[in-house]
C-alpha cells in the first residue's frame, strides 16, 4: 500500500484519548499539573531544554535579559498551592522565577510529561476530537489541544523611514547590558522593558535616551514600607475612587513624571499598563537619562524627532512589545474573525469546538499566575464533566457558544492591541470562580 494511503488508513483508524499542551511555561506548566489532577491524559511539548518558559533564558524564543526581574511582587504572581520561599525577594530576578517554576515541575511531577527540545511547527485539525501536532518527533495525534505558549514571543516592530547606520534591535534580542559598552543609546518604548533596559544601558553606555510618543502613570514598587500591590484589596472601593486614590499614592511616592519630561498621558490610570519602575524617574532626575519625541526618521547615525529635534546614536532598542500571534495554527481555526483577539469564551475556550482552549490569553493588573491557573482548573473540569457526558458539560457548551464577552468591567481600557486582551481583575475573577462551580 503507498505510504500516503497507509498515513489516512492509520489515521481513520486512531483513537487516543491524550490532550495536547503547547508550551511549559507559568500557563502550560499549570494546564498540566490541572489535567493530571483530573486524571485527563497528556503529552506536553516545549522547545527549550528545560521547562520554565520565557523565564529560561536560554529558551529560543525567550524575551527576558540578565536583569530581568517581575514587576508585580511574589505574594500577587505565585500559585496559592505553591508559595514562593519565605525567603525569595519581593521582586524576584529572572534566575530565581526559573527556579521556583521549575521547583513547581518537580513538586507537582509534571516535568516527565512533556518532550523538552520539541519545537511545534504546526497544529491543524483532522476531525471533531483529532488534531495533528507537527513537531521534532514527527506527527501525533491528539483528542484535543491546550494552547499556552503565552503572548510574549512574536515582536511588534515599528516602521520608521529612513535608514540607520548603527545597529537596530527589538527588547526580544536584548540579554546583557555589555552591548551598551561606551555608545550611544535611544530606547523607543516606555513600557516595563523599554524603563528596565533604559536603567541597564545608563551604566555602560555615553549617553541613553527615551523616545516616547505618550506620557505613562508610573506605579512605585514600594509604598509605606510595603510591596505597592500588596497593599488595600480587603475593602472594595468604586474603580472611579480607586484610580483616584492611586494616582495621588502613585505622585507622592514615584514623583510626578510630567516635571521630569514625560508627556502628560492621555489616559487615566490602570486604562493601559502603568509603568512599575522606581528607578527612571531617579535618574531623569539626575540628568542621566533624557526624554525624547516620537521618532520621525532615520538618517545614517542620526535620528530624528518629530518635535524638530536630532540625535546620533549607536544602538536603537525597540521596546515596543510584542503581537498576539499563534504561529502555528491557522488563525481561521482560532476563530480570530475581525477581532483583535480570538474569539473565545472567557478567553478559553473556543466557541464551536470542544477540544481546542487557550490558557494564557488574558492580561489585568493584580491577576498573577494564580488566575491562569484558575483557566486551566476550568478547562480541566470541563474536559471531566465531557467525559462523565454530564448535563453540566452539554449546558457548558452551549454557553460558551456566545464567544468573547466583555470581562472589562468599570474599566474603559484604551483602544490599543497590548490592551485587546486586558480583562478587570474582579470581573474576570468572579467569572471564572462562577465558570468552575458551574461544572462540579
Amino acid at each position: 500500500m503507498p505510504l500516503v494511503l497507509t498515513q489516512i488508513h492509520l489515521m481513520g483508524q486512531f483513537k487516543n484519548n491524550t490532550y495536547a499542551i503547547i508550551g511549559a511555561g507559568p500557563c502550560g506548566l499549570s494546564a498540566a499539573k490541572n489535567l493530571q489532577d483530573q486524571g485527563i491524559p497528556f503529552e506536553g511539548y516545549e522547545a527549550a531544554e528545560e521547562v520554565g518558559g520565557l523565564w529560561n533564558i536560554k529558551n529560543p524564543i525567550s524575551s527576558v535579559y540578565e536583569s530581568a526581574h517581575l514587576i508585580s511582587s511574589k505574594t500577587m504572581t505565585e500559585y496559592k498551592d505553591f508559595p514562593m520561599p519565605q525567603n525569595t525577594p519581593d521582586y524576584p530576578s529572572q534566575r530565581e522565577v526559573f527556579g521556583y517554576l521549575k521547583n513547581y515541575a518537580d513538586h507537582f511531577d509534571i516535568k516527565k510529561f512533556f518532550h523538552l527540545n520539541t519545537f511545534v511547527q504546526k497544529i491543524e485539525r483532522i476531525e471533531e476530537g483529532k488534531w495533528a501536532i507537527h513537531s521534532d518527533l514527527g506527527v501525533k495525534y491528539y483528542k484535543g489541544v491546550l494552547i499556552c505558549n503565552g503572548s510574549l514571543s512574536t515582536p511588534n516592530l515599528p516602521d520608521f523611514p529612513g535608514e540607520f547606520s548603527g545597529k537596530i534591535i527589538h527588547s526580544k534580542e536584548y540579554f546583557s547590558a555589555d552591548i551598551f559598552n561606551n555608545k550611544r543609546v535611544l530606547i523607543v518604548g516606555a513600557g516595563n522593558s523599554g524603563c528596565d533596559i533604559a536603567v541597564d544601558a545608563i551604566h555602560r553606555a555615553k549617553y541613553v535616551d527615551l523616545s516616547v510618543r505618550r506620557g505613562y502613570h508610573f506605579v512605585p514598587k514600594y509604598a509605606f514600607g510595603k510591596p505597592a500591590d500588596t497593599i488595600g484589596g480587603k475593602i472594595r472601593i468604586p474603580t472611579k475612587l480607586k484610580i483616584a486614590v492611586e494616582t495621588q499614592i502613585s505622585k507622592w511616592f514615584a514623583g510626578d513624571p510630567v516635571k521630569l519630561g514625560f508627556p502628560k498621558p492621555d489616559h487615566k490610570m490602570f486604562q493601559t499598563h502603568p509603568i512599575i519602575n522606581s528607578l527612571v524617574l531617579y535618574h531623569l532626575g539626575h540628568g542621566d537619562l533624557n526624554i525624547k519625541s516620537n521618532i520621525k526618521k532615520f538618517e545614517g547615525d542620526d535620528v530624528h524627532f518629530v518635535d524638530g529635534s536630532s540625535r546620533a546614536y549607536d544602538i536603537v532598542v525597540y521596546c515596543t512589545g510584542y503581537k498576539l500571534d499563534y504561529p502555528f495554527i491557522d488563525n481561521r481555526l482560532l476563530a480570530w474573525n475581525d477581532s483583535k483577539i480570538p474569539d473565545f469564551y472567557l478567553q478559553i475556550f473556543h466557541p464551536r469546538f470542544n477540544d481546542l482552549f487557550i490558557v494564557g490569553m488574558v492580561e489585568s493588573t493584580g491577576l498573577g499566575w494564580e488566575y491562569r491557573n484558575q483557566q486551566a482548573k476550568l478547562v480541566s473540569h470541563f474536559l471531566k464533566a465531557q467525559l462523565q457526558n454530564s448535563s453540566k458539560a452539554s449546558a457548558f457548551i452551549e454557553k460558551k457558544k456566545q464567544g468573547m464577552v466583555d470581562l472589562t468591567g468599570p474599566m474603559k481600557y484604551l483602544d490599543v492591541p497590548r490592551m485587546a486582551f486586558y480583562v478587570h481583575k474582579q470581573t474576570y475573577q468572579k467569572a471564572i470562580d462562577q465558570a468552575i462551580s458551574s461544572l462540579i
